[in-house]
């Protein structure tokens, strides 16, 4: 048994999971394994003339076939001796038969809702046992014959759609159980001495084997012949390999280092970035021409040339790494996305560049030994020392990013970051993973710890990779937008940084071990949707729901824009009256745009009516507060006993109405505070409206005079004060009443009614500064208290006063 190969190319696979994630099955193929033909492919389509009351059929099954497929399909998946990669084929046969069935399904359905309709049109059949009308009663039969043949490819559709998916669930357990049990699998320990023989002998065998190729094909005359008529060509692309390995590398990294040390302006860092591609692309160039070199050489056999051909791979995680290295932990001044110190990014450039190395390593040893079938003890013996360093330097790199990145860096008062607390997780993560790893490796699981030591390193890039984008992200935005200083920390780019990151975890899964065939399971569920009431509800139809309600939702806003600002104005409502009226436009045009988006749709919400029931009676007792607030809205809009603009009084609050909504009002107090009053004060309590159908008040004003002072010429005065304000009514007119004594004053009442009782503080205000003028020119005295003391026993107080020794004699 040998160890699953690492996923080397997990960064380029990316692209293919989105293309086969989102595009139709595949056609149907043939599937012959150790057991024979396993499986067939759905007849293809054909088109039948339909019959007097049948529509033609989208697809003509051949039910016969499928049988017998599945059920040698049953047979395949029980049988131990099935390949994986027979069963694999198996799968994508079954996913193209599930299609079919799910396609199927829908047939007939315009004609059998016509039919249902017609059927209902007819009426219930007499139950009291009184006989039905001939005619009506043969129609009746005949529908109801039509409907039980359209419905029969529906749902033998159906039936054979279940059993196709049952049987690709149980090829995906079966082939979770062979990679769990590979996984869990007890090799020799790599770490008993008695099994080191075996494992040089496997190395120098390999050595030996490819010692014997060269050897042999150098003995060949007309090899070297080859060879010495292609040696120009040969030395030529050797030296433009190793210029483009080396030096053109090393001129592109110079290049993207200069242009990011430029400044902070996000076009420097961008054309940086894309500059700094060239240190991944030269080298892979380059390290193709070197194997077209050895290639030409023609020396190797058909081992030499496996190894050969793997040269690329094996080459492109030490490139990417020195790479993203580069880019995560730069050198010089700039921090890089992680803000490490100086110490730490050099340290932690070399981790990643032997964690790259160490990738290579394994592509190696896989190519060269891997399919040669060595035994079990070998591989354990000869991939245990790669696990070991591979796990050491995952150890360093959590510590190291552990460190910089833990919670108890932050400075007091500042607030954690998510990012970083993540990827202090994530550090953790990799010291466990490089202790955990090797032990296990020790004791002879070595296919799981390379299933952990390898993705985890992957993993890594993958971070890094994100991280990269990301702030690429950022610097486009700050160059579109013209933003000056770190944009990545508005709101867009955040938004974008989290589709990228979820974009993300396909490959993070592939990387782990997942199948490709799980990711477009996952895309298959949810892409056929989920069965509601006698609908199947799919992705699109929530797609066309969503563009359906949007224009019904655009069209209500702009009649009610064209309401607001054309037609009501030019009618007789006030300005309370227009506000309701648009609000319940608007209320009525969203109910009709989902009742609309809904039937478009083709949801049926009848399978939704128990549970309703059910949840209506939680939404009485849990939400009836916002149920009566709804309720209250509705009806302050269509009663109007306070619209906008009104002055009211509820409970201690005071103010003008602002706004109305069908859950509260907003009101703004006179000191310019908004106060927030749900409906069902509005309606169950006590309101006063200043201002509900007129603006006419009334203002009280209470003066005090002085005792002696003549009563009627201050009655006088103050009428003519009151009659003088503009804002005063003359019918009725102002009333000046003597309202009684007080303890220091004679009390009088002024009462004037105003056009405008929004002007009331104003008026209060003018007439009392009158009142004061006035009663200044006429000689009248405004009161204050005054308190008389008078003491019994003054003489012998003074007495004791001037027995005291000191006290003045008088």
């Amino acid at each position: 048994m040998t160890m699953r190969r690492p996923l080397i190319w997990g960064f380029l696979v990316g692209l293919g999971v989105v293309c086969q994630i989102f595009a139709p099955p595949a056609a149907a193929q043939s599937l012959v394994d150790p057991l024979g033909a396993l499986i067939a492919r759905p007849a293809e389509v054909t088109t039948e003339t339909a019959a007097q009351d049948t529509a033609s059929q989208p697809a003509a099954l051949d039910y016969r076939v499928w049988e017998n497929s599945a059920n040698r399909a049953e047979i395949a998946i029980l049988n131990t001796a099935t390949s994986e990669a027979a069963l694999e084929q198996l799968r994508r046969q079954l996913v193209d038969w599930r299609a079919a069935f799910l396609g199927a399904q829908n047939a007939n359905a315009a004609r059998i809702v016509t039919l249902r309709a017609q059927i209902a049109a007819l009426g219930a059949p007499p139950t009291d046992g009184a006989p039905e009308p001939e005619d009506l009663a043969k129609r009746r039969v005949d529908l109801a014959d039509q409907l039980v043949r359209l419905q029969a490819p529906g749902i033998a559709a159906e039936e054979a759609y279940q059993r196709a998916d049952g049987l690709i669930g149980e090829v995906d357990r079966t082939l979770r159980d062979r990679q769990a049990a590979q996984l869990l699998t007890l090799w020799p320990a790599p770490i008993n001495p008695t099994n080191w023989p075996e494992g040089v002998i496997g190395l120098t065998d390999t050595g030996v084997r490819l010692w014997d190729e060269i050897a042999e094909n150098w003995a060949a005359p007309d090899r070297r012949s080859a060879l010495w008529g292609n040696l120009p060509l040969i030395i030529l692309v050797l030296a433009l390999g190793l210029g483009l390995t080396i030096y053109a590398r090393a001129w592109v990294q110079n290049l993207a280092m200069r242009l990011r040390e430029k400044g902070s302006a996000g076009v420097q860092r961008i054309v940086a970035l894309i500059a700094s591609l060239g240190e991944v692309v030269f080298p892979i160039l380059g390290v193709a021409l070197l194997t077209f070199a050895l290639q030409m050489v023609g020396m190797t056999g058909e081992f030499g040339s496996r190894i050969l051909d793997s040269l690329p791979a094996i080459a492109f995680p030490l490139i990417a790494a020195a790479w993203m290295a580069g880019r995560i932990f730069p050198r010089g001044s700039l921090a890089g996305p992680l803000n490490l110190g100086t110490e730490g990014r050099a340290e932690a450039r070399v981790l990643t560049v032997l964690l790259g190395l160490m990738l290579g390593v394994e592509e190696l040893r896989f190519a060269a030994m891997n399919a040669q079938d060595y035994s079990e003890g070998t591989t354990a013996v000869v991939s245990f020392p790669g696990l070991l360093i591979t796990g050491l330097l995952l150890v360093r790199m959590g510590h190291l990013l552990s460190r910089n990145l833990g919670v108890a860096q932050l400075r007091e008062g500042e607030t954690p970051n998510f990012g970083k607390s993540l990827l202090s997780l994530v550090a953790r993560g990799l010291i466990f993973i490089g202790l955990f790893g090797p032990v296990v490796a020790a004791i002879g699981y070595v296919a799981g710890a390379g299933a952990l030591i390898y993705p985890a390193v992957l993993s890594l890039g993958l971070i890094a990779v994100l991280l990269i984008l990301q702030h690429l992200l950022g610097d486009i935005y700050a160059m579109i937008t013209r933003t000056h200083g770190e944009a990545n920390d508005t709101l867009i780019p955040v938004l974008a940084n989290f589709v990228v990151v979820v974009a993300s975890i396909p490959l993070f899964a592939l990387i782990w071990g997942a199948r490709f065939a799980d990711l477009t399971e996952i895309w298959t569920r949810f892409r056929d949707g989920f069965q509601l009431g006698t609908t199947r509800i799919s992705p699109t139809d929530f797609l066309f729901f969503a563009a359906v309600f949007a224009l019904g939702y655009g069209l209500t806003r702009v009649l009610q824009g064209a309401l607001r600002s054309t037609i009501l104005p030019r009618t007789g409502l006030d300005h309370g009256a227009q506000t309701a009226t648009v609000s319940g436009v608007g209320y009525v045009g969203i109910f009709l745009a989902g009742l609309i988006a809904v039937n478009a749709a083709g949801i049926d919400l009848s399978g939704l009516a128990i549970v309703a029931g059910a949840l209506s009676v939680g939404i009485g007792f849990g939400l009836q507060a916002v149920v009566s607030n709804f309720v209250s809205g509705i009806i302050l809009l269509i009663e109007r006993p306070v619209s906008e603009g009104d002055w009211i009084e509820v409970g201690q609050t005071q103010g003008i109405v602002k706004s109305i909504s069908v859950r509260s009002t907003r009101i703004q107090t006179f000191d310019r505070s908004d106060v927030i009053v749900p409906n069902s004060d509005l309606i169950s309590g006590l309101v006063t409206n200043y201002t509900r159908f007129n603006l006419t008040g009334r203002l009280i004003v209470n003066v005090g005079v002085a005792f002696g002072s003549d009563s009627r010429k201050v009655e006088q005065v103050l009428r003519d004060i009151a009659e003088a304000q503009p804002l005063a009514v003359m019918n009725p007119p102002p009333i000046v009443a003597l309202m009684g004594f007080g303890a220091d004053a004679i009390n009088f009442e002024m009462r004037i009614i105003l056009r405008d009782i929004n002007q009331i503080t104003a008026v209060r205000s003018e007439v009392n500064h009158e009142i004061l003028r006035r009663f200044a020119e006429e000689g009248i005295e405004i009161p204050f208290a005054q308190n008389d003391v008078t003491l019994r026993n003054a003489d012998q107080i003074v007495a004791l006063l001037q027995a005291i020794p000191g006290a003045p004699s008088k």
